[in-house]
């Protein structure tokens, strides 16, 4: 499912207009963005929980040449589903 795919079934669903429903999706895509950068974490009880973690510097390998990189340490965003969802799967 895309973007377009999520906006007509929550304007189906909700009865809203597409316009609404894409408003809502920006809105909680920005939330989330805006909680993560803060390095906090968003959680929705039984959908499961948006947050940050890092990863630490390694060192890999480049496939066609077989050399050694080295990868920087950086911020990953995680979900980690709740039960409900889990359940559902």
């Amino acid at each position: 499912m895309n973007k377009s795919e999520l906006v007509d079934f929550i304007a189906d669903k909700s009865g809203s207009t597409k316009s609404q429903a894409v408003q809502c999706v920006d809105a909680f895509v920005e939330a989330v963005a805006k909680t993560l950068k803060k390095g906090g974490k968003l959680t929705l009880v039984g959908f499961g929980t948006f947050s940050v973690v890092k990863r630490a510097a390694r060192t890999g390998r480049n496939p066609q040449t077989g050399a050694t990189i080295k990868i920087k340490a950086k911020k990953v965003a995680k979900f980690k589903p709740g039960k409900d969802l889990s359940s559902k799967l």
